[in-house]
């Protein structure tokens, strides 16, 4: 087997807005420069995923020198954000978190409610060392997370999806597989390994980055949304009940936390540590 080599790269300049490739990527502490840094929120303050509005798949942004976002949406003239100013903060909630945030302004607010049909607002996390320290529980000391859900990257592999997708074709709902990568939403992906090798890593180095592996992760409604058009179907959700359930919830890739700063580039080797 060959030795494992990093894949891709993807961002997600907005929060459950469709992925953006990168050849490389800064790791920062709350994870890939540029990642989950922005977020729409509701009237109540709740941040917006495709859970809830599976139509976010269909809508892009692309970050911008500086950290600002042109996003682009069907049927929408394309939007350039800057990252805004010391206005003060706007709470945002996730899973019962607080999460100060800086709000965009009325213009790119209007542009996502009128995509969504519903009042929302655009907001941007300044600061992640300070704003959102790691939950106790999954982190230690000093450490942070940008608006990702919970950890600050996240890691799959190309033959753990292959064999997820053989799963998918044995299973009662063949038609709806081979399932791409992006259903997933990771931030690196990892080619070279034996299927499922991942669930028994510790420690990790990508190229010159090492990270250590937290936990697996949870797998929600969200990749049963086709990411380019928001429709959903029941896969990969019911074969990952039937093969891959651990602990109470349904898994596929691996949470990472930074342990070094540094550049991932696509074709770094990715050494096991423990």
């Amino acid at each position: 087997m060959p030795n494992p080599v990093l894949r891709s790269i993807h961002i997600h300049p907005v929060k459950a807005l469709r992925a953006q490739d990168r050849h490389e990527a800064v790791v920062e502490r709350w994870g890939l420069d540029g990642d989950r840094r922005w977020a729409l929120i509701d009237t109540a303050g709740r941040i917006v995923t495709q859970r809830e509005r599976p139509r976010l798949a269909s809508a892009a942004a692309e970050l911008l020198p500086g950290g600002g976002i042109r996003v682009s949406a069907p049927g929408l003239e394309p939007l350039t954000v800057a990252v805004p100013g010391p206005t003060g903060t706007t709470t945002a909630t996730w899973a019962g978190e607080e999460i100060e945030t800086v709000a965009a302004g009325p213009g790119p607010s209007a542009w996502f409610s009128g995509y969504l049909g519903e009042d929302v607002t655009l907001v941007h996390l300044d600061d992640p060392a300070v704003r959102r320290p790691l939950d106790p529980a999954r982190g230690r000391p000093g450490e942070s997370v940008s608006l990702a859900d919970a950890y600050p990257l996240l890691l799959t592999t190309v033959a753990s999806l292959n064999a997820l997708n053989s799963l998918i074709a044995q299973g009662d709902r063949p038609h709806e597989g081979p399932l791409p990568m992006n259903r997933f939403r990771p931030n690196l992906v990892v080619d070279g390994t034996a299927s499922w090798a991942e669930d028994g890593w510790q420690r990790i180095a990508v190229g010159e980055v090492v990270l250590r592996v937290a936990e697996m992760c949870g797998r929600c409604v969200v990749t049963t949304t086709d990411q380019a058009t928001g429709e959903r179907g029941k896969e990969p959700l019911r074969s990952l009940a039937r093969h891959r359930g651990f602990g109470g919830h349904l898994v596929f890739g691996q949470n990472l936390v930074p342990e070094t700063p540094g550049t991932v580039r696509v074709g770094d080797p990715v050494t096991v540590l423990h």
